[in-house]
């Protein structure tokens, strides 16, 4: 989507007509390619900012790999966390929301997508569900953590990814206790419409950018299934990129145990706030709680 805006930009002095035609190609042979941005150097590791941390890579299904950095909680163990970050960059760079959770007891399991960071491949929308379930998988696989529930947290693109992934998936993974979306959208072609409105340039083609979005995988239509894991919805009022209305319409779909956490600020800054990483923090212990009661009926 950002893709756009930066041809419009390096169009400058090009006709109004011909950079309409580039923008109508583009969408029509790039598609999925305008939802992800991915950057291949990794800008800093978990120990620039004092966490131990362990290098891991993850065979996935289609027999790619996916890299992945292992943040093991700091004293009593209470869950782990697994953490599908936005569409931008890398886990170098998604980091600062979730280096505090091991210092509350959390592991963390931080994975690029195909075509991210370290990880072999090209990004797409299936591609990196499936790497989200390579990760669930090589979690569940491990003996050492065979007593820890499993919370999936997914930001942005990474809610709705994740979202989908453990609604049609979730069942197959019994260590699997919760899920925390925050900043997700309904669907492809809703942020992509919203996106290309936004600017003179391209809002002509909101038709176009919708429809050259991938179908079936929206989160809307998708979310009812993520019961009976108590589902954590969370969002900013101010959120410029997606839309408030994103949320409230993803709880209204949702099916209980759900709960929306809003709160006055933008995209994705959620843990720059003390206040939020203290509610998702109990939310990851309720969950935990409700998971082990669950094993001794």
């Amino acid at each position: 989507m950002a893709a756009v805006f930066l041809m419009a930009s390096v169009a400058r002095g090009m006709s109004f007509l011909r950079v309409l035609v580039l923008i109508f190609v583009f969408m029509l042979s790039a598609c999925e390619s305008l939802l992800f941005f991915p950057q291949q150097q990794l800008v800093r590791s978990p120990a620039d900012v004092g966490l131990a941390y362990v290098d891991v890579r993850i065979t996935t299904a289609d027999g790619g790999t996916v890299s992945a950095w292992w943040l093991p909680a700091e004293g009593k163990v209470e869950a782990t966390v697994l953490f599908a970050h936005g569409n931008a960059e890398n886990i170098s760079t998604h980091l600062a929301s979730v280096y505090w959770l091991p210092a509350r007891g959390i592991n963390v399991l931080l994975i690029d997508y195909r075509g991210y960071g370290q990880s072999s491949g090209e990004a797409s929308v299936r591609g990196a569900q499936m790497d989200i379930l390579a990760a669930l998988q090589h979690l569940s696989a491990q003996q050492a953590l065979a007593d820890t529930p499993i919370v999936v947290l997914g930001q942005s693109i990474g809610a709705s990814l994740a979202g989908v992934a453990v609604a049609r998936n979730g069942r197959q993974y019994p260590a699997l206790a919760g899920v925390i979306l925050d900043a997700g959208f309904t669907g492809y072609a809703d942020i992509a419409k919203k996106v290309a409105a936004s600017n003179w340039l391209t809002w002509p083609f909101q038709c176009l950018a919708a429809w050259a979005m991938p179908e079936g995988e929206n989160l809307l239509d998708e979310i009812s299934a993520i019961s009976p894991l108590p589902l954590l919805l969370i969002h900013g009022r101010d959120d410029p990129v997606v839309p408030y209305r994103h949320a409230e319409r993803l709880l209204a779909a949702a099916r209980q145990p759900k709960t929306l956490i809003s709160y006055e600020g933008g995209h994705i800054q959620t843990f720059s706030r003390t206040e939020n990483r203290d509610l998702v923090a109990g939310f990851i212990r309720d969950a935990a709680e409700r998971w082990r009661a669950s094993r001794k009926q």
